[in-house]
């Protein structure tokens, strides 16, 4: 918690003014119980109404500065509370963005998505909290005291033995609460992670009927984090009363007490009021701090999982310094084995090969073979467990990321479009691209076509998830996006599985003459993709089975004779 509030040090004078204004709000609340108790003794008892409207007067004016400095403080407690929010947002995005694919996998994207909102909110409101009663309830308690012991010393004694409970109270709420809080964040990010999955997943859930399934395990979800979150209200429900008895009983005791020793001279009615006002300023600052106390523990939750996330590394550190152009297109795989984190086996195994401008290498296999997990080692979306990647003739670690994957046009498995017109998403590849830049990757791609049959043409607007444009539809905008950056080495995992046949052949019969000076890797499942490839690897199991034309594999590689087979029948072989 400590280590997230040090990001406050940016509002430290807005933070020191709300100190000050909270200061002079408490000596405004202090200051009135003395003068009540003054016009009652002075003015009321004695008759003097010119000193009633005198010390009248006057403690309305001490009530409005109290008043104004309250507001004051509310306005720029907030102000600092949601500067910090917006601030921590900002913070673990820029950092989340530094994270490979392997700590994205490690923390989960719902959880992610609880902690940048869910828990930097719980943050927020007892970051405000603690501006207004860190320094107003010590003040509060020690002043109170302070001057109801300048009151009545002996009547103090009360205060002295109800303390105590106080303190217990609060303890044994504390050590009930904090357990609870965290479960309450780990059963909303359970929660979230559900609602993610049936909202992207709709479609499959209403194909396999699993409406009713995916309903009560929602229900479920929710049951669990409603059932946690009672028992922490229950306990909180609990303080309230408590304290309020305690607080009532404390104030009794004190009317007691004190009319014993008004009655005994030793005490003025003013005062006694007076006392118990303080007593109650006591009480209240005691409560205040009773609530900061249960709060802290819940944001203290939120804080650590905040803070989780900052202090997690990357396992790729991009500290590369040389410039990823020494061989323009050149692709080199040397002797790389991969392996996901907690796997037994390696996903891939001593692959070794290298790639020129003007080919094509194409990489087929079994499902589970590596392919796509080969193409995602290129832009370092993950580390090479051991071996050496280089790309344009450079270790992909001894150069920048950025500089690394600005070499590189990439084509997902799974295409993705982002809100906004289908020039954005074309544009979405090289920020500067002109309209004719952009026509033309369209036009390679075969997506001009479609898009000139649409009203608004290029300025068609992409919904959200491109719920509005058909899988080939989308593969094609990808690979526009990709194409329009004219990179050096072009990546296509299994970019054209939802293209038909004819579209197929025609784009890549385009994409030959528009990447001859670059170097192109395609994933593929049919073979009719790769048929051309100048260069065809075979992946089973993580391990390169085979390289060489489709002739050559055909008559020397079974796995890809078998693959061939089983897509263009025996014919295919002869």
């Amino acid at each position: 918690m400590l280590k997230i509030l040090k990001n406050l040090s940016v509002y430290k004078w807005i933070v020191l003014a709300v100190f000050g204004l909270i200061f002079l709000q408490s000596l405004s609340d202090l200051y009135l119980p003395t003068l009540m108790g003054d016009i009652v003794d002075n003015g009321v008892v004695q008759g003097n109404t010119p000193y009633i409207w005198k010390i009248g007067g006057f403690m309305l004016a001490v009530a409005a500065l109290g008043v104004v400095a309250s507001v004051s403080a509310s306005y720029l407690s907030s102000k600092a509370a949601m500067g910090l929010g917006r601030d921590l947002r900002e913070k673990v995005f820029s950092h989340v963005q530094d994270f490979s694919l392997q700590e994205f996998d490690e923390v989960g994207t719902a959880s992610l998505i609880t902690r940048t909102t869910n828990d930097i909110t719980q943050i927020q409101q007892v970051t405000i909290m603690m501006l207004r009663m860190v320094l107003a309830a010590p003040i509060m308690l020690i002043g109170g005291i302070i001057m109801a012991v300048s009151k009545d010393a002996k009547l103090s004694l009360v205060i002295v033995v109800i303390l105590p409970f106080l303190f217990g109270t609060i303890l044994f709420i504390m050590k009930k609460a904090t357990p609870l809080f965290k479960a309450v964040q780990k059963r909303l990010d359970k929660l979230n992670l559900i609602l993610r999955e049936n909202l992207t997943g709709i479609r499959v859930i209403r194909a396999f009927n699993r409406e009713t399934e995916e309903k009560e395990r929602l229900e479920e979800a929710n049951s669990n984090l409603t059932d946690v979150s009672i028992r922490v209200n229950k306990v909180m429900a609990f303080m309230m009363p408590l304290m309020m008895l305690l607080m009532n009983l404390t104030i009794v005791g004190v009317i007691w007490f004190g009319g014993m020793r008004i009655d005994g001279g030793n005490m003025q009615i003013g005062d006694l009021m007076a006392f118990i006002q303080y007593i109650m300023q006591i009480m209240f600052a005691l409560i205040m701090a009773s609530m900061m106390f249960i709060m802290i523990p819940r944001a203290s939750v939120s804080a650590n999982r905040i803070q989780a996330v900052l202090d997690m590394e990357p396992t790729i550190q991009d500290k590369g310094t040389k410039n990823a152009s020494v061989k323009k297109g050149y692709l080199e795989f040397r002797d790389v084995t991969f392996r996901y984190p907690g796997a037994e086996h390696p996903a891939l195994e001593n692959i070794t090969f290298q790639a020129k401008p003007g080919e094509t290498t194409a990489i087929i296999g079994g499902t589970g073979a590596g392919k796509s997990t080969l193409i995602q080692l290129i832009p370092r979306f993950y580390e090479v467990t051991s071996g050496s990647i280089k790309v344009n003739g450079v270790d992909i670690r001894e150069a920048p990321q950025e500089d690394v994957r600005s070499k590189i046009g990439f084509v997902p498995q799974k295409a993705l479009l982002f809100t906004g017109t289908i020039a954005d998403n074309i544009r979405f590849g090289k920020e500067d691209a002109s309209q004719s830049e952009i026509e033309h990757a369209a036009n390679i791609a075969q997506a001009n076509d479609f898009i000139s049959k649409m009203k608004e043409g290029y300025d068609t607007e992409i919904e959200q998830g491109g719920t509005n444009v058909s899988g080939g539809q989308k593969q094609r905008l990808s690979i526009a996006r990709a194409l329009v950056r004219k990179p050096d080495i072009y990546l296509f995992d299994d970019s054209f599985s939802a293209l038909d046949y004819k579209t197929d052949a025609t784009l890549r019969k385009a994409l030959k003459e528009e990447t001859k000076d670059a170097t192109v890797l395609i994933v593929a499942q049919r073979v009719s993709t790769v048929i051309d490839a100048d260069r065809i690897i075979v992946l089973d199991k993580g391990k390169m089975a085979g390289m060489g034309t489709h002739e050559e594999l055909i008559k020397t590689n079974d796995i890809y004779r078998e693959i061939v087979a089983s897509q263009l029948g025996e014919e295919g072989i002869a």
